[in-house]
This record gives structure tokens, sequence and C-alpha cells, in this order.
């Protein structure tokens, strides 16, 4: 008999556990169906060889250098304009400041750091990407951080080369930027 009341109070205890698990699991989906104010554009980065970029350690194995590929190990340092068409002679609204170091023996992908700092009409300040960059496909940067407007932004910044050809490259740049709840820009539109 003791057996069973323990087991009977046991069951309880089990019973009222799960209710309030499944009450308080409930609780914690509600705060993901926020709305996040969230912006998407695009921008294009125009980096011409010792004008904008530069070489500054050549890497030690792989192809030579060309449009689009370095040899392994190279370090290059930019500070590309960024304008809102793929002309560079568009109006810039933007710079593309960063470094990349070659990572892959054939020479086409780099890990890159930039910081990206745009002066647009209702959003101005920083943007902080980290990421592998593939020198002739698109490639996906996250951003890690913001300052000013993109204050706790979020979301990736992909890479697309528009032009290899010549002194000058370029490439397109689209945004995509999502702000959490607690972090709305100061120049909402």
């Amino acid at each position: 008999m003791a057996l069973s009341v323990c087991y009977s109070s046991f069951l309880s205890y089990l019973l009222l556990f799960v209710l309030l698990f499944r009450e308080a699991s409930s609780i914690s989906h509600h705060h993901h169906h926020h709305e996040l104010k969230s912006i998407h554009f695009t921008l294009f980065q125009h980096e011409t060889i010792n004008k904008t970029a530069y070489l500054i350690v050549n890497g030690v194995a792989g192809p030579s250098i060309s449009q689009t590929t370095t040899p392994f190990g190279t370090l290059y340092v930019f500070q590309d304009p960024l304008t809102l068409k793929a002309n560079s002679n568009s109006k810039i609204v933007g710079t593309a400041e960063g470094t990349s170091i070659t990572s892959s023996l054939n020479g086409l992908q780099s890990i890159s750091i930039a910081k990206i700092t745009l002066m647009m009409n209702h959003y101005k300040g920083s943007i902080s990407v980290v990421g592998g960059t593939h020198n002739t496909k698109p490639s996906n940067h996250p951003v890690v951080g913001g300052t000013g407007d993109f204050l706790f932004v979020q979301g990736y910044v992909t890479s697309s080369p528009v032009d290899l050809s010549g002194i000058t490259v370029t490439y397109k740049i689209q945004f995509h930027l999502y702000w959490p709840p607690y972090a709305i820009p100061s120049h909402p539109k």
C-alpha cells in the first residue's frame, strides 16, 4: 500500500512537471514571432589595383597574380568606393575597407574581413563582415557587428563579381540586414 501511495505521488509530480514544462515551452515560442525590421539593397564595389587595393605580402605557392587569382598566403588590403550603380562614376555612398588572405592553393579563395561604412539618405554607420570569399563566384559573408544606425544589426552580405577585366574590378554587394526587436534603427523607413 505504501508503495502505491509513493507511485501515485510520483505520477502526480510527473504530471505537474509535464504541464509546467509545456506551458513554459509555449511561452518561450511566442518571443520568436516578432516581426524583424529589415532592409535589402544592392551597391557596387570598385577595386583598382595599386590605387584602392594593394598587395602587401606575396604568397608562397600556387598560381601567379591575375585579376582572379593570387598565390597561397597573399595578404591584400583594400579601401574601395561603393556606388549605387555598376558604373564607377555613379554616386559614392560608402566605402569597403579591409583585408583578404588567400587561403586556397588554387588562388581562388580567401578569408576576408571588412568594415563597410555607409552614408545613405536614411542610414549612416558601418557594418562589419567576415568570411570566405571566392574570387569568381558569389560569396556570402555574415554580418558580425555594426555602428551608428546599424548597431546590433544581423544578417549577411553577398559579394558577386560583375566585371573582372581591366585594372578596376567591380563587385555587386547585396545587403540583407535585420534588426532584432530590442534594437530599432534610429532612422526607420
